[in-house]
């Protein structure tokens, strides 16, 4: 294992995706049993997401689903990747918190993203439009407030006032200089970019104003990471999630995820081919060599104190497996990595 993946830390982030044949409660079980593995393979945070009206994706309320895991573990941290600030108000978003970190004192991460719904429906049943995610640097500010216990309003977050939940903030667009300008650590994907995510990593890292929340910079990379026996069986992985990515840029909604097999025997228009290969391409996958070698290179180009992997297939034997692999390659269970 070499120095630089050695001191990097590696986390997980699990979208509670569906598979065809399966019930969003099956997803939704899942995601709890792979943090439990997470944290027995020695991988530093878990965390889930926020997706509504999805139908391949059971993780709508990811406070709830966060408190499971953290119920269902023991040391492994648990948090949101995250919850999206513009669907809701502030105040609500640190009681949620508060109330986590509460329960599990020392575990909880604050995962923040500036997105709103996916569609038209989604934004209107949530009482939201895009232009809210341009209000998110205050939004944050808010939020943040309500810890510190200097809202303006005079009313006081309980629990949240005065607990520390550490802030991430995932940059997509400007999410890089609103983490700069708060201070906060960031999260930043994915890896099929590696040149956008370069640029938004420096523009980070130039405009860092160094807070209570976080000193220095602190960059998490984020992507798909699949690791197998075999070149092509690690290429499998990646194959389900390909062509639902493909299915929801043709058709406009994103599906449960189906068998590699039953992929790979589809005929495709030449537009779907197209942003299948796409999908298939630019991630980190191969036997434990060939991602030993690529992470060397990701986590020396970045220079990122921390990657999340956000691997989603079918096959869970598979990815569980994918997981350990990754574990040895890493070795997690024993990373020097910073308290």
């Amino acid at each position: 294992m070499s120095s630089a993946i050695a001191t990097t830390r590696f986390s997980v982030l699990d979208r509670s995706r569906i598979r065809e044949g399966r019930t969003a409660p099956e997803a939704l079980r899942d995601t709890v049993e792979l943090a439990r593995e997470a944290e027995r393979l020695g991988y530093h945070r878990f965390w889930v997401s926020e997706h509504h009206g999805v139908p391949g994706v059971a993780g709508s309320a990811p406070t709830v689903l966060a408190a499971a895991v953290a119920g269902a573990t023991r040391t492994v941290r648990v948090g949101t990747g995250g919850v999206m600030l513009p669907n809701h108000r502030p105040l609500v978003v640190a009681e949620q918190f508060g109330v986590l970190e509460s329960l599990f004192p020392g575990r909880i991460d604050m995962g923040l993203g500036r997105s709103v719904g996916f569609t038209d429906g989604v934004r209107k049943a949530l009482g939201r439009d895009k232009d809210d995610a341009e209000d998110f640097g205050a939004q944050l500010a808010e939020l943040l407030d309500w810890f510190r216990g200097t809202s303006p309003t005079g009313v006081h977050a309980r629990p949240a006032e005065g607990l520390t939940v550490p802030p991430f903030v995932l940059a997509m667009g400007e999410g890089a200089a609103v983490a700069a300008r708060a201070g906060l650590p960031m999260v930043i994907g994915d890896l099929r970019d590696r040149d956008r995510m370069r640029r938004g990593i420096d523009r980070y890292r130039a405009g860092f104003r160094p807070s209570e929340w976080s000193p220095e910079p602190y960059v998490v990379v984020s992507g798909t990471i699949a690791v197998a026996a075999t070149p092509e069986a690690a290429r499998r992985l990646l194959v389900p999630e390909a062509w639902s990515m493909a299915h929801a840029r043709t058709r406009g909604t994103f599906p449960p995820l189906p068998r590699a097999e039953d992929v790979e025997a589809r005929t495709m228009t030449a537009k779907e081919r197209e942003l299948y290969e796409s999908g298939l391409a630019g991630h980190i996958a191969g036997t434990e060599e060939q991602v030993a070698e690529e992470l060397e290179g990701l986590v020396k180009e970045t220079e990122a104190q921390e990657v999340l992997v956000t691997t989603s297939t079918y096959d869970r034997a598979a990815l569980l497996d994918s997981y350990r692999r990754l574990a040895r390659v890493t070795g997690t269970a024993t990373a020097a990595a910073p308290a």
